[in-house]
Formats: C-alpha cells, structure tokens, sequence
C-alpha cells in the first residue's frame, strides 16, 4: 500500500550538505590562496606595480643581451660624443640618440642604457639576497623566540635590539674597507655583491624577526598547537609544520616591502663610495658621479634617479596590494 508518490529522482544537494533544487550550481569552494588572488586581481594599482617589478627583474636577467643588441659594452668609451671644450655629451638631453638610447655619460662617454640595465642586475641581486637571508633569519629566530619563551626570547630580543640600534651604514663602511676586492673565488664585482647582501641581511633580520616573535607568540596559545603537542610532536615539527605556515602571509608581505628597503640602502652605500667597485656600474654610483655635472647634464643625474624611485614605488604598491589580498579582515 503507498501513502505518497514514488520518488523519481535523487535528492540533489551542495557542497555544504544544503538540499538544492535539480538544475541549480553547486557553489564552488575557493581555497584561501584563489581568495587571495583574485582580491589581488582586483587592485588595479597593485598589478600595475608587479607588472613593473617582472619588468624590471626580466631586465635585469638578461641584461648582457640588451647591451649587445641595443647599446655598447659598458667599459666602452666614446670620446666623439663628449664636447671637448665642456666635457658634457654632445647633443640634446644628454646625448640621446638612435645609437645611444639614454644618452652618454660626461667626460668620458660611456652608454647609459648600457649602464643602467647592469645597475639594476646589481641593484636587484642585492635587495633579493639580502631580503632572502634576512628573511631567513628573522623567521628561524622569530620562531625560536616566541615559542620557546624564557632565557631563548630574553636573549633574541636582546640581540635584536642591539643590530636595531647599531650604526648599519657605519658598520658597511668600515667592513668594506678593510676586506679584500675578491674573496672566494668570485671578481671584484660579484665578492662585493656578496658582502652588501651579507650586510644589508645581517642587519636587516630583527625587523622582521619582531613580526615573526609576535605572531608566534599569540599562535602558541590556538588549539593546534595544544593538540599537536597532546599528540606528541617535538618542537621542530610544530615550529615548521603547525605554526610557519599559519605565518606564511606576514612573512610574504613583509618580504616584498623589505626588498625597496634594501634597493635603498645598496644606492646610498654605493653613492658613498663603498658599493659596487668601478667600472661596474651601480645606481647608487652613477648618482655619485653625477654630482660633478648636475647642472651642465642634468640627464645623467635624472635617469639613474628615475630608475631608483620607479622600482622602490613599484614594489611598495605591489606589496602593499599584497598585504590587503592576504589580509582575512580587510575590506
């Protein structure tokens, strides 16, 4: 005996269990990471400036093949483009021409273009090493302060007001002095290399070692933890396997906004004099050398400026766009 009409089709439902009706889209789930990308997609402003950051880093890579196809060796001088009588480049703004994109330097007549695509091989390869030491670093001591606690945290805390307070620019100064030209093999342009990232790492770990020691501190606390330890897990594998990945985001963010910082610092340590060693060129030092004819050649000075400020604004924009992407409570 039936007391109802005989089901025809099967019960459709969502993906949170929910009964839907036959026809209707299951909402698809995103992941934390599809989120955070197309909030990313949407920051016009911020695309712009990654966009720019992939430019100028696909510059720097290949810049030997841009010398050769569009400019000259950049210890090549071109004594016929410099008025003899004032030194300044032949020319309007600055000797720029067909064959010299961006002009030629004073006095002596070498490519900018040239120039500046090695300057920003330089510049870049710093600020990307030294952020990636001080990154690993700050993560490796942030993590061992906050979870640990006690002697561990006084002790990191202490050195990490120390290096805060310490003089980086006279220490630099100092330490590029009386270390040698070439070390490990490498030429004078690379063993310099090394140094700045060793440096501009070094000293640049505390701050986001701080970040790291506060986020730890308040997810030592969350259930994860407790029920990570109540299960028997050993110190490493909840500082590596339950609490970095919770911190992943922070530590992304403040990356990309440390690596302007270290562009910065790499120019002002060349514009003294303590950068990157003649003749490789270097942001930094093409301003330096620029202070001597600003006012016959204002272009030698601009270029080298422009390019400094378009890359620190390009990844400030694309950092912060990132930082309100992966920011959960952010509008």
């Amino acid at each position: 005996m039936s007391i109802g009409p005989e089901a025809t089709t099967e019960q459709l439902t969502s993906s949170d269990g929910a009964a839907r009706e036959p026809g209707e889209k299951a909402i698809a789930g995103r992941s934390l990471k599809q989120i955070a990308w197309r909030r990313l997609k949407k920051d016009k402003v911020a695309m712009a400036g990654g966009v720019v950051v992939v430019f100028l880093t696909f510059i720097a890579v290949i810049a030997p093949l841009l010398t050769k196809w569009f400019g000259h060796p950049i210890d090549e001088f071109h004594i016929d483009k410099i008025d003899p009588t004032f030194g300044t480049p032949i020319g309007p703004w600055g000797g720029i021409s067909s064959d010299f994109l961006l002009g030629v330097e004073p006095t002596s007549g070498r490519d900018v273009f040239s120039r500046i695509v090695y300057g920003a091989q330089t510049s870049l390869s710093v600020a990307f090493l030294s952020a990636f030491f001080s990154t690993l670093l700050g993560v490796l001591f942030g993590l061992s302060a906050g979870y640990l606690g006690g002697w561990v945290d006084s002790a990191i805390s202490r050195v990490m007001d120390f290096l805060l307070a310490f003089p980086q620019l006279l220490f630099a100064i100092a330490l590029v002095s009386v270390l040698p030209d070439t070390m490990f093999g490498l030429g004078d342009r690379w063993s310099r290399v090394g140094i700045l990232v060793v440096v501009i790492g070094f000293f640049g770990w505390p701050y986001i070692g701080r970040i790291v020691r506060g986020q730890t501190l308040s997810l030592r606390e969350r259930e994860f933890v407790e029920a990570s330890k109540s299960l028997g897990a050993r110190s490493p594998r909840i500082l590596f396997k339950e609490l970095l990945p919770n911190l992943a985001a922070p530590i992304l963010v403040y990356t990309t906004l440390i690596i302007p910082t270290n562009i910065l610092t790499e120019a002002a340590l060349s514009f003294l004099g303590v950068g990157i060693p003649p003749p490789w060129p270097s942001w930094g030092g093409m301003l330096s050398d620029a202070i001597a004819t600003y006012q016959s050649d204002p272009m030698y000075m601009i270029v080298p400026g422009m390019m400094i400020f378009i890359t620190v604004l390009a990844f400030n924009l694309f950092g912060d766009g990132l930082r309100d992407a992966l920011d959960p409570k952010a509008r």
